[in-house]
């Protein structure tokens, strides 16, 4: 018997604009102003606002003037010699620089080379030149494929864990060895599988990464030695073969100039005697505007393709606005809400000052939600007088010391980096021993939390310390 049947629920949407506007969100200012950009080549209504008051052009154009004029016998038959002229045909006589400029080649640029000389899916490409942009600048990755493919999918088309993982073998496929790994373990394997595989140290470390890296972590020395039939002088080499290994695949050290030291801040904030004042850096609302005269052009439009035309490209340059607008007042409201949350380190950037602090703290006090604020501090940078610090890196949890103050673990991990970099390094301290120490500083934390943030750090333990040395 058919029969029909009425019922009522209630569902989420979410709207097209809500996610672009979640995008727009999550981009720094030199991405916001590459997607302004490309915007601005798809949209005739939206058009840069040009500032012609700058009283310095005219002392530019009467100097340049000046050379136009000059005669050619006069230039010719000077007594100026050539070296001394030479550098003013390529550079601005007021921007000459003080010394030589090296030409530095991005190792994601060059990672981008070679994959472009490979035979690659166009989708599968479009992953990898996403996980090229995620890697670290020591060319690890730390990011999660299951986030990283929610990440692609809400921003490209939609992926999953599996395709991002084939796309991630493409990457560590390519040179320098190593690049792409997502922890050392798998940064040694990779090294180690470009080498000739008949070597025997080559079998025993390789054995040793896949099998027993966990026992190697754990300091469980004589179950590996026994499970590989090693004797002690036998481990010794191989661990001395594997601290001869880079741990990174890309150099921290640059010596010329390099394009991570080359960061935009989106946010400055300078100490004005007790107050704090806040700028949103880069592009405003007010650098753009829409375009009078196709309004008034469509105005007069009697094409109904057309109309329709002009109207969702109007609709959609005064919807680019509203989004540049509402990012930058939400940037402005978090970050009054963070130095409120943060001022004792704010006032001279002491890290041990830095109060454990969450998302969930900055969004119920900005009224926003937790993955907005999340999306807001992502990959931002804010100028200090104390240094450029990256906002998420402000957001950490909280540990309870022993006169039962809650302190940031930020602050742990640092004083636990400087007690290990200031240790002797042919006799190294014990997790167990760096418990006492922090305990004496005042930091009550387990052995393994210290572990823990040992890893975190990327420090061995002590036994591979004192082996190293």
């Amino acid at each position: 018997m058919i029969r029909q049947q009425q019922n009522q629920h209630q569902t989420l949407k979410i709207l097209p604009q809500q996610i672009q506007l979640l995008n727009l969100f999550q981009l720094n200012t030199q991405e916001l102003q590459m997607h302004i950009r490309q915007e601005m080549d798809q949209n005739p209504y939206l058009e840069e606002t040009l500032d012609h008051t700058d009283e310095r052009l005219g002392d530019t154009y009467d100097r340049d003037a000046a050379q136009d004029y000059k005669d050619w016998d006069e230039y010719a038959y000077n007594d100026v010699p050539d070296y001394s002229v030479e550098y003013a045909n390529y550079f601005n006589a007021e921007a000459m620089p003080e010394r030589p400029m090296a030409d530095v080649v991005d190792f994601r640029e060059e990672a981008r080379r070679q994959l472009s000389m490979r035979v690659v899916d166009d989708r599968l490409l479009s992953l990898a030149h996403y996980l090229i942009d995620c890697l670290e600048e020591t060319g690890l990755l730390q990011k999660d494929l299951e986030a990283i493919a929610d990440d692609f999918s809400f921003s490209h088309f939609m992926t999953t864990e599996e395709e991002v993982e084939a796309a991630l073998k493409l990457i560590q496929a390519l040179e320098p060895a190593g690049i792409g790994a997502r922890d050392i373990r798998e940064c040694w394997l990779l090294q180690l599988s470009r080498m000739n595989q008949k070597r025997p140290d080559v079998k025993i470390s390789t054995a040793l990464l896949e099998r027993f890296y966990d026992d190697f972590k754990g300091r469980r020395f004589e179950k590996i030695m026994d499970a590989l039939n090693l004797d002690e002088e036998e481990f010794r080499m191989i661990v001395q073969f594997l601290g001869a290994l880079s741990m990174r695949p890309v150099a921290e050290t640059v010596t010329s100039i390099s394009p991570k030291d080359n960061i935009v801040p989106d946010i400055q904030i300078s100490l004005d005697a007790d107050s704090f004042n806040i700028t949103v850096c880069g592009i405003t609302a007010e650098n753009f505007r829409v375009s009078d005269a196709l309004q008034e052009t469509m105005q007069a439009t009697k094409d109904k393709g057309a109309l329709q035309y002009l109207r969702s490209k109007l609709q959609s340059a005064n919807w680019l606005l509203y989004a540049i607008r509402q990012r930058n007042e939400s940037m402005m409201k978090i970050t009054k809400a963070i130095i409120q949350y943060q001022k004792a380190y704010f006032e001279d950037g002491d890290v041990n000052k830095l109060q454990p602090m969450i998302l969930k703290n900055i969004a119920d006090q900005v009224g926003l939600d937790i993955s907005t604020v999340s999306r807001l501090t992502s990959n931002k940078y804010a100028d200090t007088h104390f240094g450029t610090i990256h906002l998420k890196d402000l957001f950490t949890e909280g540990i309870i010391n022993k006169t039962g103050e809650v302190i940031s673990n930020r602050v742990i991990r640092h004083a636990l980096e400087e007690v290990i970099s200031n240790e002797d390094k042919s006799n190294p301290y014990t997790d167990q021993q760096l418990v006492a120490i922090l305990m004496n500083k005042g930091y009550k934390v387990a052995r393994r939390t210290v572990a823990k943030y040992r890893d975190l750090l990327q420090i061995p333990v002590a036994q591979v310390r004192a082996m190293w040395a």
